[in-house]
């Protein structure tokens, strides 16, 4: 296979990325009070936009509110507790740049990876491979 063969190739396989990291924002949360729990509403819809395991996110914003928390049929995150949209926002963003935004280049092209034990943030945009904000 020649040289050009390979770029081909290499082109074929790589992700197109689309300018600029404003292409990715998180929707606002949803969240009111259903007695002593706060209901994340749209928490899939976070989810997909994260492109993150519910458990993985869940944990997070467990730990970052303390408090817990449990998804439900319906796909909600229910917090056990008062919590303001303000405070869920600001937990989020808080996952977003720990385990979404790539460190090197800012944008969300990101996945996770275990290796040895330990998880990684694996660009896809840049190819950087930085240790998790958690």
């Amino acid at each position: 296979m020649s040289y050009d063969d390979h770029l081909d190739h290499a082109l074929e396989e790589t992700p197109d990325i689309q300018e600029g990291g404003e292409r990715f924002k998180l929707p606002e949360p949803e969240v009111r009070q259903e007695g002593n729990v706060s209901v994340f509403e749209n928490f899939q819809g976070t989810l997909d936009r994260l492109d993150r395991e519910a458990n993985h996110v869940m944990k997070f914003v467990q730990n970052e509110l303390g408090t817990s928390a449990s998804v439900d049929e319906r796909g909600r995150l229910r917090l056990t507790g008062d919590f303001r949209q303000r405070r869920v926002a600001d937990a989020i963003d808080a996952y977003a740049d720990a385990y979404v935004r790539c460190p090197e280049c800012g944008l969300p092209d990101t996945k996770i990876v275990t290796e040895n034990g330990a998880e990684l943030l694996q660009c896809q945009a840049c190819g950087a491979r930085s240790a998790t904000g958690g």
